[in-house]
């Protein structure tokens, strides 16, 4: 039966399809990646963008077009990475205004939507340069219009004949492309994402879909270009995600941007802001972000470090270019998943176990359901990672980075760390790093974001482990509870502590030691206290004087708590950087609803 329109179902399960089928070939894709920088990523920044959007969409079930379309862009601008993130996020942006309010749309205004979507990407970029992703755009928007059909399964066909047909000539119109004998891989991220839908619609097994090498030896690929010293001046691909109620136009912040260095590309979503630039002074581009908005992620990542990687791969005569080092981590890092996809961190998730099954955290189960279930008296335990579960993810880091670091949850708290070193004595080929964080929460989270930073700039392994060990021997977590339930359900109070902690109002603050056990800080009579005694353990603590420090503040179930804290620090101690997310089932478990906690990182 012929397929004569499109609506929300329709797109949401063939963007799924396209946005899996593009992860699949991510190590294809940084094998060929030589413009505008040779720095072997497009493949892995396309594909945690694509991600992103089938993460989003998965969970949806809205039927309309219009809300579909919306919340992929939207997916897509949080998740953007790298230039050819930036530009697919401005193409469904552009899609999704195209088809504002219509539940559904034949062939005609459909070829009318991708028209808008290729006119949206060359309208917001500073120097649209053919030969790349935006010239297949534009040649698909092009001959969807031409063709005359009603069907989407036949006009889909044409369409992949001339996105694939565009994708070749791509090297006619850049010579970094020439040279390299590769065509743009942008470009041909886009085709693979075409091809993922062209599957699903004729319903082809995702697997059977055959391999087209379009270059002759990927080992040498990239090797035959130089890194572009001349025409690309700027040492930092750097990238933002600011929000905010109140955000000015994207014109108004390029024309700012704009001095600040070049392959600048501004995307501006719902209450969110989108930033990519090229530039020697990521620092004064965040510090302007800053003053637009809440800085929600932000990277700044040494591009020569990366195309040194490359080479290297190419003198190895290895098939896969990867960055020097790739961070993994566990869910109980509680880092948000907006942060752990701008940097590329992957996590293992730990297991919560209830009466009718384990779930895994940050998957099975999210931190909203999870606080349901806990004020419902449900009294779940958790469990540590499986090897495999480690493996796996060692194995999938491996294909990013020529190292593997994995910064884990104290080993005075769980096995996850155990866990994760008998994974790393079945690695072949990748060395395995690891780094027991003795923290948790977000003393883990800072520690790894940390990690991504310094991976970004070329520090080795051995580097990063040391400097982890030494910023966490002046770091740590302060956190409360509420209730005492959960306390006296894990055995860590006894029932007449709790009893009298009851009657007199007493509220504990609890903190993570230098050798990652809990220790008892203070005993405060009244909860409306705690908030200043907080407060004033971290003055004590932290060094006047310093100058590099974060914040996380963390919660189970009490956000507004956590937000006023999180003003309280300000006052306290000026524009710090502070992340608030909800406390991880690991932490939660233990600790009950509307427990709260703050984890100071001290860098200096």
């Amino acid at each position: 039966m012929p397929i004569t329109y499109l609506d929300g179902t329709r797109l949401r399960r063939a963007l799924v399809a396209g946005c899996d089928f593009v992860q699949d070939r991510r190590a294809e894709l940084n094998a060929i990646n030589v413009f505008p920088v040779p720095d072997g990523d497009t493949g892995t920044n396309l594909a945690l963008t694509a991600a992103g959007v089938a993460d989003e969409l998965r969970g949806m079930a809205a039927e309309r077009l219009d809300i579909v379309s919306r919340e992929a862009a939207e997916a897509a601008i949080l998740g953007a990475r790298g230039n050819c993130g930036m530009i697919l996020s401005h193409f469904l942006l552009g899609f999704a205004d195209a088809v504002r309010d219509r539940e559904r749309v034949d062939a005609a205004e459909f070829a009318a939507a991708l028209t808008a979507a290729a006119e949206h990407v060359y309208r917001s970029l500073e120097k649209p340069v053919e030969g790349t992703i935006i010239t297949v755009m534009r040649e698909v928007a092009e001959e969807a219009r031409q063709v005359a059909t009603h069907d989407f399964s036949d006009l889909l066909e044409l369409l992949l004949e001339r996105a694939r047909d565009a994708c070749r000539r791509t090297p006619d119109m850049l010579p970094a492309l020439r040279k390299a004998g590769v065509v743009d891989a942008g470009a041909l991220g886009f085709v693979h994402m075409m091809e993922g839908i062209g599957a699903f619609v004729n319903g082809e097994p995702f697997r059977a879909l055959a391999r087209r090498p379009v270059f002759d030896d990927v080992a040498t690929a990239i090797a035959r270009v130089e890194y572009p010293s001349v025409d690309e001046v700027y040492q930092f691909c750097t990238e933002a995600l600011v929000r905010g109620s109140a955000l000015p136009e994207s014109d108004e912040i390029r024309a700012v941007l704009r001095e600040r260095g070049d392959s600048l590309i501004v995307i501006r979503g719902a209450g969110v802001l989108k930033v990519h630039i090229h530039t020697d002074e990521p620092e004064v581009v965040f510090s302007y972000l800053r003053t637009l908005g809440t800085l929600a992620t932000h990277k700044a990542e040494d591009m020569a470090v990366q195309h040194a990687a490359v080479e290297r791969a190419a003198e190895g005569h290895v098939q896969l270019a990867r960055r020097p080092l790739s961070i993994v981590t566990d869910s109980s890092s509680d880092l948000p998943d907006e942060i752990m996809r701008a940097h590329g961190i992957r996590t293992v998730p730990l297991m919560v176990v209830f009466d009718d099954g384990a779930l895994r955290d940050r998957i099975d189960i999210d931190a909203g359901t999870f606080v349901k279930r806990l004020r419902a008296g449900e009294h779940p335990t958790t469990s540590q990672p499986p090897p495999k579960a480690f493996l796996d993810a060692f194995r999938a880091a491996a294909g990013d980075g020529e190292t593997v670091l994995a910064v884990i949850l104290s080993s005075a708290l769980s096995g996850t760390f155990a866990s994760a070193e008998a994974a790393a004595k079945l690695m072949d080929g990748t060395r395995v790093v690891l780094v027991d964080s003795l923290g948790a929460s977000m003393t883990l989270g800072l520690l790894v974001l940390r990690a991504a930073e310094l991976a970004e700039l070329g520090r080795s392994a051995a580097e990063v482990a040391d400097e982890l060990r030494r910023i966490r021997a002046q770091s740590s977590i302060l956190f409360t509870v509420d209730v005492f339930d959960n306390l006296l359900a894990s055995g860590r109070v006894g029932r007449g502590q709790v009893m009298i902690a009851g009657l007199l109002d007493i509220r504990p603050i609890l903190a993570l030691g230098p050798d990652g056990t809990v220790q008892p800080i203070a005993k405060v009579r009244g909860r409306a206290n705690v908030a200043a005694r907080m407060l004033d353990t971290l003055r004590e603590r932290i060094p006047a004087d310093t100058k590099s420090l974060r914040f996380g503040v963390v919660h189970v179930g009490c956000e507004e708590k956590a937000e006023s804290f999180a003003a309280d620090l300000r006052k306290a101690f000026g524009e710090r950087e502070i992340i608030i997310t909800p406390a991880s089932p690991v932490l939660a478990t233990h600790l009950g609803p509307d427990a709260w906690g703050v984890a100071y990182q001290v860098e200096d």
